[in-house]
């Protein structure tokens, strides 16, 4: 859209579709999860991009290279997005023992296991669910989505008396890094739903019927959900990286310092939230100052961290913007930016769930054509409608 035909663009790929992982959500409660796939082909030819399926297994940022199946692709200009993986190995026994909710198949084992906490209600049993979630993951948000899922469907099954739910997060309050006012949401929420929620509960280590914790506490459990430990999915040797392989980038550019050429954009550089709307953010800032330079002009838009997002609960939805800045602190790299007042808002209603319906069919249908979702007069009225919305639902 910035530069029209004098961009030449090439994008590999290692598989044939595109996964719209926040619709991942709903699989547990009976999404086909060949629903969150959109094929590459027809949105790469209707706009002229060469699509090679390969896995790229190497960056050359010398001779600007890209390494894939024993050939190379050259570049002027490099955007990885290659995403994060996770690494339960980091926690003894959690990888054995829980059900992680990162794949369509692992959503699919909790699908299974949701089913069973019914079937054992249906016989008088009585069950326990532990959501755990360690250090060093980088989003649970999904997670808190899926628990208060859990108890609205749990409800509507006439079962929930006979299913316990434990919360269980290292953070030291609920959704730590978006701040106090989703945290007490979030409190609100487990109080009204009987959920134990449990903050600065670092999960030492998992056995087969139990958790045990740091501060000596430990929990039995029937069925066990866990966010495991983020990694970068495809960590590239000779480009500078933190210790978990998430690239090293200036934040308004996203461009690696060291590399001027190469960006990194979403979970695969290193800010340290890994987020679809931040995602969204940093690649029109890639694409914003990779044009410019292109066009020797300036670039017109900076990635400026201010987070949206629309939690589901099935009964209603909680909608959040929130201004993050870093703080160099290795401890809690991100927060609140100080001094947002109006910028930071909270809302939970009824009316936010057709918001999070809108955005789950809109955003990959206009990845079906191609089409950015932060772009053109689509764009804007989306935008206009969240302001809108938000002006009224959230405060």
């Amino acid at each position: 859209m910035l530069i029209g035909e004098r961009a030449q663009m090439t994008l590999v790929s290692d598989h044939k579709s595109f996964l719209f992982k926040p619709n991942s959500i709903y699989v547990p409660f009976g999404l086909d999860p060949e629903r969150l796939h959109v094929p590459l082909a027809k949105p790469t030819a209707r706009k002229n991009i060469e699509l090679i399926q390969a896995r790229a297994h190497g960056i050359d940022p010398d001779a600007k290279q890209v390494a894939v199946n024993g050939d190379s692709i050259p570049y002027d200009f490099l955007v990885v997005a290659t995403g994060a993986g996770m690494r339960a190995e980091e926690v003894p026994g959690l990888a054995e023992h829980a059900i992680s909710t990162w794949t369509p198949v692992d959503m699919l084992r909790l699908r299974a296991g949701f089913h069973e906490l019914v079937e054992a209600a249906e016989r008088r049993g009585r069950r326990r669910v532990v959501f755990v979630v360690p250090p060093n993951n980088k989003c649970a948000g999904p997670l808190y989505e899926i628990v208060l899922m859990l108890d609205t469907w749990l409800r509507r099954k006439g079962v929930r008396k006979s299913v316990e739910i434990e919360w269980t997060t290292f953070e030291q309050t609920f959704i730590q890094a978006f701040g106090p006012r989703l945290h007490e949401v979030a409190a609100a929420e487990f109080e009204r739903r009987g959920i134990a929620g449990h903050p600065a509960w670092v999960v030492d280590r998992v056995e087969a019927d139990a958790v045990s914790y740091a501060n000596g506490e430990q929990l039995d459990y029937d069925l066990l959900v866990a966010f495991p430990p983020y990694i970068a999915s495809t960590p590239f040797e000779g480009l500078p990286a933190d210790e978990r392989g998430f690239l090293h980038t200036e934040l308004e550019s996203r461009r690696l310092p060291a590399h001027p050429e190469i960006f990194a954009v979403g979970d695969a550089g290193d800010f340290p939230i890994k987020q679809a709307f931040l995602a969204f953010l940093q690649a029109d800032a890639a694409a914003a100052h990779l044009s410019a330079e292109i066009l020797g002009e300036q670039p017109q838009l900076d990635f400026d961290p201010v987070s949206m997002c629309v939690m589901e609960q099935f009964d209603k939805a909680t909608f959040a913007q929130v201004p993050l800045r870093l703080t160099g602190d290795p401890e809690h790299p991100i927060e609140v930016r100080p001094g947002a007042n109006g910028e930071y808002k909270v809302g939970s209603s009824k009316l936010w769930r057709a918001g999070k319906k809108t955005l789950g069919l809109s955003v990959p249908w206009r990845f079906s054509r191609g089409e950015p979702f932060h772009g053109g007069s689509f764009w804007r009225g989306m935008d206009t409608g969240l302001k809108a919305m938000s002006s009224v639902l959230a405060k």
